[in-house]
């Protein structure tokens, strides 16, 4: 992959809504959406708007995706908002601003939108804004609350750094960071500190005094080094080990060569809360009112357990939700067939580590 090229438009969640969609394989962010309901309910509970411009506000969700997690977290927003202005604002008006790359399946979330706001008693005009969130989407001083969730652990770019053949910082081998050299990794955290800076400089601009930023990313606990938190959770399984070997198993079929497979890696970063804070002082103009860490469920969750009967089955679902997250931009790379094959080894893969119980 050129990592000089944008990845806007071919870095997106698996539209529509069939078994490989994002929509039917998001379990992971339904749980922390969940998980962080109570800090977000907190936070809103929090805004201190100046007098005055409290009968219209507006509300954007950065990184929205599709699928039913989309309207979660506004959801949440709208009802905390009308409690908290019930009595000085009866005729309180909402505008909400969901926002994705390009590729998002905008047409998904606009047929799931009308039928949600109309038949919702929390009505809210609503809009899509494509366009990145690292650079400025809206006018200054538009926004009171912004709301990001589950999507800025996806970088802007692959780091240059990591594509220069036989440097230290090439990532041979692998098509993410868990277990690459440390050159590798620190090419990553420079680019994560990038765009975090970027995105904070932009919403700064955006978001009214008093309004609220809240984030909810994919991230790590203070002090530790490793990408992966819990090493006993499949899902650290979903980029490194089965996607590194269906990989693999594409270079010994002789279907592309090993500079190809090298080629690929995964925009992903997961920010330690020192990283996290790091950026929001060299920002500026934003007060950290709290920051937490969640310990969030396998997404191979309640849900699917009637998938999971028999190893083929267990295959079948570890490669759907793999290809809910990755699927457009491997398919950018290598094409509809060779993705369907590579997908297919992953399934392979996953049902070889079965044991019998949902476990690897």
């Amino acid at each position: 992959m050129d990592s000089a090229r944008s990845l806007e438009y071919v870095l997106s969640m698996q539209g529509g809504e069939d078994d490989v969609s994002y929509a039917k394989n998001s379990y992971g962010a339904a749980a922390a959406l969940a998980s962080s309901k109570p800090l977000l309910t907190s936070a809103i509970y929090s805004i201190k708007l100046t007098k005055g411009c409290s009968s219209r506000l507006k509300i954007a969700d950065l990184g929205c995706g599709v699928g039913d997690n989309t309207f979660c977290a506004v959801d949440t927003v709208v009802e905390v908002l009308r409690r908290k202005l019930a009595v000085i604002e009866p005729e309180l008006e909402l505008e909400v601003f969901f926002s994705d790359l390009p590729s998002n399946d905008f047409n998904t979330l606009f047929r799931s939108l009308e039928e949600k706001v109309n038949g919702s008693s929390q009505k809210y005009f609503a809009a899509g804004v494509p366009g990145s969130f690292y650079r400025r989407l809206f006018p200054k001083g538009e926004l009171h609350v912004v709301v990001t969730m589950s999507a800025l652990q996806w970088l802007s770019q692959i780091p240059e750094k990591v594509m220069e053949k036989g440097s230290k910082t090439w990532n041979k081998g692998r098509v993410w960071i868990q277990g690459a050299e440390k050159e590798v990794v620190e090419a990553y955290a420079e680019q994560s500190d990038k765009d975090l800076d970027e995105f904070l400089k932009c919403r700064k601009e955006e978001i009214v005094e008093g309004g609220v930023l809240f984030m909810l990313m994919g991230g790590r606990p203070s002090g530790l080094v490793s990408q992966v938190t819990d090493h006993d959770s499949r899902h650290k399984l979903l980029f490194t080990t089965l996607m590194d070997q269906a990989w693999q198993d594409l270079v010994d079929e002789g279907l592309i060569e090993e500079e190809k497979r090298d080629g690929f890696n995964i925009p992903i970063y997961l920010r330690s809360t020192e990283e996290i804070a790091a950026a929001i002082d060299r920002c500026g103009g934003f007060k950290i009112e709290k920051m937490e860490v969640l310990k969030i469920a396998d997404p191979m969750n309640a849900k699917q357990q009637e998938l999971m009967k028999d190893p083929e089955s267990y295959g079948q679902a570890m490669a759907n939700l793999a290809q809910g997250g990755l699927k457009p931009m491997v398919e950018a790379y290598l094409g509809p067939d060779l993705t369907r094959k590579l997908f297919k080894w992953y399934a392979t893969r996953a049902a070889d580590d079965y044991d019998g119980n949902g476990e690897l």
